[in-house]
């Protein structure tokens, strides 16, 4: 194994100082075992560690880094932005730049606010939703993880599902009981929930294509129905694309199924690697929010001129180069060749939209959560670290996406297959 000593006393030290050594939990590498990687540079599509070992990249910093690191206009756009002043408390006018080339990609979305994280604009989000309808509960579905707030931490997925948490302790039981849970890709169970709490139902969430347990798809339908239930009940449809906006395609998945959310959670790539979240969508629900409305929401960082700036370099690049159908050939030469391998080892499902995607160790097909934790993490485990040591830096968690960037070159991707078959006759040969 490739030696990281410095990362291992940074390590120690963390844990003296942090829950668990560190400030986000999958992180700490408990789901594969050993040290975390302490990283102190990224270029293109590659990370760097504090020991001097070099990785190519397919964590993107969970998502945001579709352009890879550092690139060069968006770093521009940063270094300028903060020698005009990092924080204001006030309106800049990036704000509405940024707010219209949100709504190009997502026209639907009539009025937006701008927040500081994912999990602040899906509870924001949530709270709009109960305001204007006037009902409490919430749907939810199994394995899908939309931020901390109390009340969507029951049967969530990623970081809960890797601990072996369904719900975290600290949440009310008065809060949980507002949350009803389906099973993802499972319309039935949605019309039940629906049936038994017939005019209780504020709005039901969904990830469109589920990242929080790898990488999980809707079937054919399932969005559309989503869409009919609520319309015909009277439920707001939030869609939370905080990892798939900009990501599958300019406008999302929404653009990518054809379906819309009365309102819209946004994330990661709209702040370019910066901490900015957005949510937004139809104007009559948008209009309750203070001061406006009566609904209160509020940020002293929201807005923050050096996240819209790199938020905003990062969109006017996407809208210019649509680099969708290059991410699609990049993605699919990496599955096929997956794939190809898969054959000769018939304990694997390689799962794709764009660019996300997932090596479960499982043979069949993951449609849902359950399908997903009856993944081998024993054995990911050690893919994980046999593929770190050829120099691939995935993520520490067989429940996460991985992500494709524009920076990844054809030798990164070849790199990928090498390494990967290496691991696999390691593990099976």
């Amino acid at each position: 194994m490739v030696a990281h000593p410095y990362s291992e006393i940074l390590f120690r030290r963390a844990r003296q100082l942090f829950p668990g050594g560190v400030n986000s939990p999958v992180r700490a590498f408990k789901a594969v075992g050993g040290t975390p990687l302490f990283l102190r540079q990224g270029n293109g599509s590659h990370v760097f560690d504090v020991d001097g070992n070099g990785y190519i990249d397919f964590v993107g910093s969970w998502g945001p880094l579709i352009l890879g690191h550092c690139h060069p206009q968006v770093t521009e756009a940063i270094v300028a932005a903060v020698r005009e002043g990092i924080s204001f408390g006030a309106p800049t006018p990036r704000e509405s730049t940024l707010a219209e080339l949100a709504q190009e990609a997502f026209p639907h979305i009539q009025k937006i606010r701008f927040v500081s994280s994912g999990t602040e604009a899906v509870m924001s989000a949530i709270r709009v939703a109960r305001a204007f309808t006037g009902r409490d509960h919430i749907i939810k579905f199994s394995g899908c993880y939309h931020g901390h707030a109390d009340s969507l931490l029951v049967k969530a997925g990623s970081g809960l599902a890797t601990f072996g948490t369904p719900s975290s302790p600290g949440v009310p039981p008065s809060l949980a009981e507002k949350t009803l849970t389906a099973r993802y890709n499972n319309l039935a169970d949605v019309e039940s929930l629906v049936a038994a709490h017939a005019d209780s139902v504020a709005c039901l969430i969904v990830e469109p294509i589920a990242g929080n347990m790898g990488c999980v798809p809707p079937q054919p339908g399932f969005l559309a129905g989503l869409r009919e239930i609520c319309t015909r009940r009277g439920i707001v449809f939030i869609i939370d694309e905080v990892m798939t906006g900009f990501r599958v395609a300019f406008g999302g998945a929404q653009e990518l199924y054809e379906v819309r959310g009365d309102l819209v959670c946004l994330g990661k790539i709209i702040g370019g690697g910066m901490p900015v979240g957005a949510f937004g969508g139809k104007e009559e629900i948008m209009n309750l929010l203070a001061p406006e409305g009566a609904v209160y929401q509020a940020g002293t960082l929201s807005g923050n001129p050096v996240a819209m700036a790199a938020g905003i370099a990062t969109l006017k690049i996407l809208k210019e180069l649509k680099p969708y159908r290059q991410l699609e050939q990049k993605g699919a030469f990496l599955t096929d060749g997956l794939q190809a391998l898969i054959h000769r080892y018939p304990y694997l499902c390689i799962q794709r939209v764009g660019s996300m995607f997932c090596l479960y160790f499982r043979p069949a097909p993951v449609r849902s959560f359950e399908d997903a934790i009856s993944s081998d993490t024993k054995t990911f485990a050690r893919f994980f670290h046999l593929m770190l040591d050829q120099g691939i830096y995935l993520p520490p968690a067989q429940f996460e996406a991985c992500f494709i960037s524009t920076a990844h070159e054809q030798q990164d991707l070849e790199h990928f297959l090498d390494a990967a078959e290496r691991s696999f006759k390691t593990l099976w040969e």
